[in-house]
């Protein structure tokens, strides 16, 4: 089976990419789907309704979704496997940009929006840069000059990483992405797949329940005013 995880932020285009890609490999490919999500979502009946393949949601309520993706990927790859499928397409829903789905075995592909400013690809740099793809989205939206200096900001975040453009409601320039998905990879071993980056701490005084605001009322891992820059690195 391939795995290929899907991120990107709110409203991106993640799933009108999923949608295309499943349109194009349906017949190549017997193809799951897996959503995380916080709420609500309705990909899961759309896609099935649309392609009549499996799919499934997990909602992660008060834990972070892509924590939640990370507990439940490997329960989703049995899922997968039992329903037959041999690519299973894992989106995520990619809320604070620092967190990402991207595995060791997998496709990682971040959707980003041409609309969404040109500096979005730094701020979301940690996603940005763990990735094998970026799909810019909304390119029929912008000119040619914002959609070079859009492209030039992810260059900056990962130079390597390989750059699709799209009007993903169409699926113009997917068959990039399309054609890489065939080359990728089978999982080899599910149970060595592990997270290409180190996620951000998951517990806090404030995910427990402390309300008070201001440092001086929590512990653990503090932020100051005066000594918040520079909170990611990189790995």
């Amino acid at each position: 089976m391939k795995l290929i995880a899907i991120a990107g932020p709110p409203s991106a285009g993640k799933t009108a990419v999923a949608r295309q890609v499943i349109r194009q490999l349906q017949g190549e490919h017997r193809i799951a789907y897996l959503k995380v999500d916080v709420v609500r979502a309705f990909e899961d009946q759309e896609l099935k309704q649309e392609f009549s393949i499996p799919t499934r949601i997990v909602y992660s309520g008060d834990l972070c979704p892509d924590h939640t993706g990370i507990m439940v990927l490997l329960d989703g790859l049995s899922w997968a496997e039992e329903q037959g499928a041999d690519l299973l397409i894992y989106e995520s829903a990619g809320l604070c940009l620092r967190c990402t789905p991207f595995t060791t075995q997998a496709l990682g592909v971040v959707v980003v929006s041409a609309v969404s400013g040109s500096s979005t690809p730094l701020k979301m740099a940690p996603m940005i840069a763990l990735a094998d793809i970026a799909v810019v989205t909304r390119v029929d939206l912008v000119s040619q000059a914002e959609k070079e200096v859009f492209r030039e900001c992810i260059r900056e975040v990962s130079p390597g990483v390989d750059i699709i453009e799209t009007n993903a409601v169409q699926g113009t320039g997917l068959r990039y992405l399309v054609e890489r998905i065939t080359r990728a990879e089978e999982v080899t071993d599910p149970a060595t797949i592990v997270l290409r980056g180190s996620p951000p701490l998951g517990v806090c005084t404030i995910c427990v329940g402390k309300k008070e605001i201001g440092w001086q009322h929590h512990f653990g891992v503090l932020r100051q005013l005066d000594n918040a820059d520079h909170l990611f690195r990189g790995d």
